[in-house]
């Protein structure tokens, strides 16, 4: 019973140790988006822009 325990805490350290993986960073068309979604939620925010009003304007 001991080595089946060690067994599974075996695999799931080695599993975790798998899952993880380095963040990779934005290429430059995903920073250039996520600034300007971040623009233009500032702007329908001082807009006062709510619901579907705020989803078109988003869209655009």
């Amino acid at each position: 019973m001991k080595a089946v325990i060690a067994l599974v805490a075996l695999v799931l350290a080695a599993s975790s140790a798998v899952a993880v993986e380095e963040k990779k960073e934005a290429s430059p068309a995903q920073k250039a988006q996520q600034e300007k979604m971040k623009a233009c939620n500032a702007e329908a925010g001082e807009k006062g822009l709510k619901g579907d009003d705020r989803k078109s304007f988003m869209s655009t």
